[in-house]
C-alpha cells in the first residue's frame, strides 16, 4: 500500500477487505483510509500513539491508556482490521476477543482478578471504591462458577459475555 500519502487501489481495498474479514464495504474502506491519513500527520504509513491521542474521544476514553498498546504504531490495514471487531457486521466473539485483550494488559493470553480490577479501576475512578470493585467482580464471578483465584482465557470470556447482549460498534465517517 506504499506511503500514507497514496491513494488506494482496487488492490489494496481488496486486501484490505480480505483481512478484515469483508466486515466493511468497499466505501467504508476508503472513508477510513482518508481517516488514517488525517491521523498520520507525518505520512509515515503507521499511527503513533501521539497521533491517536490528538482524537479527543480517543484521548478521554477511561482505557485509552491499555488501547495504545494494542494501536500504537499500526499500518492502515492493521488499523482497519483493529477497527473490524468495532463494526455492526462483527461477532460477538469478535467483539470479546477486542474486549479480552484490553484486560490482557500483559498479553499472556490469561486474565487475573486483579486485571479485571484495574480495568474496573480504569472505569470507575473514584465512583466505587476498591472494596466495592472488589464485591462486584466477586459476585460477577461467583455467579459464573470462577473465583478470585481463576485465570480466565478467551474461551472463558467468551463463555460469560456471550449472552450480555454486546453493543460495540463504530460509525465510519461519510465522505
Amino acid at each position: 500500500m506504499g506511503s500514507a500519502s497514496s491513494m488506494l487501489t482496487q488492490y489494496d481495498i481488496e486486501e484490505v477487505q480480505e483481512h478484515c474479514n469483508y466486515l466493511f464495504t468497499q466505501q467504508e474502506i476508503v472513508s477510513l483510509y482518508k481517516r488514517f491519513c488525517q491521523l498520520d500527520r507525518n505520512a509515515k504509513g503507521f499511527i503513533s500513539a501521539d497521533e491517536f491521542l490528538s482524537v479527543p474521544e480517543f484521548a478521554m476514553n477511561p482505557l485509552s491508556q491499555r488501547l495504545l498498546k494494542m494501536v500504537d504504531g499500526l499500518n492502515f490495514k492493521d488499523f482497519v482490521a483493529f477497527l473490524s471487531a468495532f463494526s455492526a457486521k462483527a461477532t460477538v466473539p469478535q467483539k470479546i476477543e477486542i474486549i479480552f485483550k484490553i484486560y490482557d494488559s500483559d498479553c499472556n493470553g490469561k486474565v487475573t482478578f486483579n486485571d479485571i480490577i484495574q480495568v474496573l479501576h480504569d472505569l470507575t475512578g473514584s465512583f466505587m471504591s476498591d472494596k466495592q470493585r472488589e464485591e462486584v467482580l466477586n459476585q460477577l464471578l461467583h455467579e459464573a462458577g470462577y473465583t478470585r483465584e481463576s485465570y480466565l482465557l478467551l474461551d472463558d470470556f467468551v463463555k460469560i459475555l456471550d449472552n450480555q447482549g454486546l453493543k460495540m460498534e463504530v460509525d465510519v465517517p461519510d465522505d
